[in-house]
């Protein structure tokens, strides 16, 4: 049996490839705002600032590596910028308008973001978050499935 990678042939990978380098710039920017974010201070009682955990895809058990990039946007929307990691080399960003409300310190929100038809179309999240745990369900045409992250550590100055 022939494995997936014979499957696909060679100009399948070497365009595989070539579409992840086109993603590598929104890596690096993704890394400034992370580091920018993770230098500031923000308020305990907000969902601003850097998230890390995990997402899960609960239609074909695909997952990996996310992290977070939470800033406002207007009163009550916030932008989150995620950077999701597949099969631990493929990285994804992308960011979602989350309109959230406080009650007594949770933060539940909802959002949604067209990723594209390639990347399954409409997106619809909601979920929850507070000082240290956010989690949030998401949904497309093809995929449904949990995020789940927390603070990262602060390195002790």
């Amino acid at each position: 049996m022939r494995s997936i990678p014979e499957k696909l042939g060679c100009t399948t990978v070497l365009l595989m490839a070539l579409a992840q380098l086109c993603f590598l710039p929104g890596c690096t920017t993704f890394d400034q705002a992370w580091g920018k974010s993770a230098k500031e201070s923000f308020p305990t009682n907000s969902i601003l600032g850097c998230w890390e955990g995990t997402w899960l895809s609960e239609a074909n058990g695909h997952n990996g590596k996310l992290r977070c990039v939470i800033t406002p946007k207007s009163e009550g929307t916030y932008n989150a910028r995620f950077h999701a990691i597949y099969k631990k080399v493929l990285g994804f960003g992308y960011t979602v308008s989350l309109k959230a409300t406080d009650t007594n310190g949770v933060f539940g929100f909802s959002g949604e973001a067209n990723l594209g038809w390639w990347a399954g179309g409409l997106y619809q999240y909601n979920g929850h978050a507070h000082e240290t745990n956010f989690f949030s369900t998401y949904s497309c045409k093809y995929d449904h499935g949990t995020f789940q992250m927390t603070r990262p550590s602060r390195p002790s100055s």
